[in-house]
């Protein structure tokens, strides 16, 4: 089956918690979480949930256990963590739990941000995989990398990841 038909048969519209880890922001000082909610509502997604979680180990790897859980989530998305300093966990939480890895997803957000942020790219850890059979994708916590990578990676293969992802 070629890619025309894979896209013929994945989700056109796909259903997403949004997770946030921060030890300072909460729902409603959040500016990502927004931002990724309002984006990818626009192009027809649900949001099923936000949250906010602190950058503690278990309290990630435990609150993405359970949305991987709930049948009325198809992907979840991180924002935040994906650094290099020493606060930055979400990565080292998730990857340990995850079925199978997309390192072309980390590689190709990195790309594009070179283009707008140079050599800054190289710190982001962005990265995507299966866990629990969901789609997970790590983001970095600015408002630009969020706007990038949903536009720009997530909208165009986010029903085809799912569909992959579960079949």
């Amino acid at each position: 089956m070629g890619r025309k038909e894979h896209l013929e048969q994945s989700k056109m519209r796909v259903t997403i918690a949004i997770v946030v880890i921060s030890d300072s922001r909460t729902l409603n000082t959040d500016e990502s979480g927004k931002v990724a909610a309002d984006i990818l509502r626009k192009k027809g997604h649900s949001v099923a949930e936000q949250l906010i979680v602190g950058n503690d180990r278990d309290a990630i790897a435990g609150a993405l256990s359970g949305l991987t859980r709930r049948a009325d989530i198809d992907a979840i998305l991180t924002i935040g963590g994906t650094g290099i300093g020493k606060r930055d966990i979400t990565v080292d939480a998730l990857s340990p739990l995850m079925e199978k890895r997309l390192e072309g997803f980390g590689e190709m957000f990195r790309m594009m941000s070179y283009k707008e942020i140079r050599t800054g790219a190289l710190m982001s850890r962005a990265t995507a995989g299966v866990m629990g059979g969901k789609v997970v994708m790590c983001l970095p916590g600015s408002p630009e990398a969020i706007r990038l990578a949903i536009k720009r990676i997530i909208i165009p293969e986010i029903g085809h990841m799912v569909h992959e992802a579960t079949r």
